[in-house]
This record gives C-alpha cells, sequence and structure tokens, in this order.
C-alpha cells in the first residue's frame, strides 16, 4: 500500500517538475523537493523499492534544476 502511495506521490512531483521546467517557474521545484522527500519516506516503509527509487530521481533532476537555475529562475 506504501508503494502505490509512493508512486502516486511521485507522478504528482514529476507533473510539478516539468511545470518547473519553464523559464520562471524553477521556484516551483522548491515545493517539489519536499513532496518528494515524502514519497521516499512511504517507499522506504514498502518492500517493494519502485516508489522510493521514482522519488529519489526527481529529487534529483529538482535539486540539479535548481543549482542550474542559481534556485530561482
Amino acid at each position: 500500500m506504501f508503494n502505490i502511495v509512493s508512486i502516486l506521490v511521485g507522478l504528482l512531483v514529476l507533473i510539478l517538475t516539468l511545470v518547473g521546467f519553464i523559464p520562471f517557474l524553477g521556484w516551483l521545484n522548491w515545493l517539489t523537493i519536499p513532496i518528494g522527500i515524502v514519497g521516499i519516506a512511504l517507499g522506504a516503509l514498502s518492500t517493494s523499492k519502485v516508489g522510493r527509487n521514482l522519488n529519489i530521481i526527481l529529487v534529483i533532476i529538482c535539486a540539479i534544476r535548481l543549482f542550474v537555475g542559481g534556485g530561482l529562475l
């Protein structure tokens, strides 16, 4: 059950991350990183690791996007 919730959180983070790639909407990644961390925690509680791995990858992508954009762009 936790894995399904973690995957759903990951899909939400994926949608918000894709919107955050639009110029001047990079600030949205500041919101998606904490949500992704919640997804990682939920995925860690389950026996399957798919949801956890999805959220880890998305948090890393958001962090790289923030680093390249200087934290705001």
